[in-house]
């Protein structure tokens, strides 16, 4: 696992670290004639050999390294049939740490993947699924009829109170695991103090309920869902 953690950190030092935003546009712009391509893959190699220092472990950074350049290369060409750059982005990453935990595991791959998922906390993942989207639903459902009663005269990001709703809980059922119930009460009031002003300024009391209501039941649902995965 520490060979792992080692390549990881390289991955992050020579990809974000070390790699100016000047050579990402060039790198867009001219794809494989582009010098900061090969600059970049370099630094990779020099990165991970020297963290790894170890000599004897040249076949894997090369194999690292000429992986790395291929799926960059890849998402540089297949970066303009995606509207949103996020996309290629997080595929091109998870690419990379596949490849670092298969040169990691090379010898015994398949044995640890089952290790990994034999050893997985399963309630607290499916905690942490519940919590997320279908927690969101569920709410959705629950509010439908008053939501239908508020006028919204602001314009806001789309889903942002869905994401913002899915993030809070995700912080709360943390927090209940880790007993810092106090913390819980920090998040109500910053959240309190951001609603603050809009609430001021719309002056119904109709939105006023609303989002209170929302807000107990979101912090309901992901206090209710610690409390269940700590007894379990």
């Amino acid at each position: 696992m520490i060979l792992f953690v080692k390549l990881f950190l390289a991955h992050l030092i020579a990809d974000f670290l070390l790699q100016p935003n000047r050579w990402v546009i060039h790198k867009e712009a001219n794809k494989v004639a582009s010098k900061y391509l090969y600059f970049h893959v370099l630094l990779h190699f020099v990165i991970t050999m020297l963290l790894l220092w170890d000599l004897a472990a040249w076949q894997m950074v090369l194999i690292i390294t000429i992986s790395h350049y291929i799926i960059d290369l890849v998402k540089l060409y297949a970066n303009p049939f995606f509207k949103l750059k996020s996309v290629p982005f997080f595929i091109d990453q998870l690419l990379h740490i596949l490849i670092l935990y298969c040169c990691t595991f090379y010898g015994n791959l398949q044995e640890q993947t089952i290790s990994i998922f034999q050893q997985m906390d399963w309630p607290f993942v499916t905690a942490i699924v519940f919590v997320s989207f279908p927690a969101a639903i569920i709410m959705g459902k629950l509010l439908e009829g008053m939501s239908s009663q508020i006028e919204f005269d602001h314009k806001s990001l789309p889903n942002a109170g869905k994401y913002i709703g899915i993030i809070e809980r995700l912080f709360v059922l943390v927090f209940i695991i880790l007993g810092r119930w106090e913390a819980i009460g920090l998040l109500i009031t910053a959240k309190s103090v951001f609603r603050f002003n809009d609430l001021k300024e719309s002056n119904s009391r109709k939105l006023t309920e609303y989002i209170l209501i929302g807000t107990l039941m979101s912090f309901g649902l992901a206090i209710i869902t610690g409390i269940i995965y700590k007894s379990i």
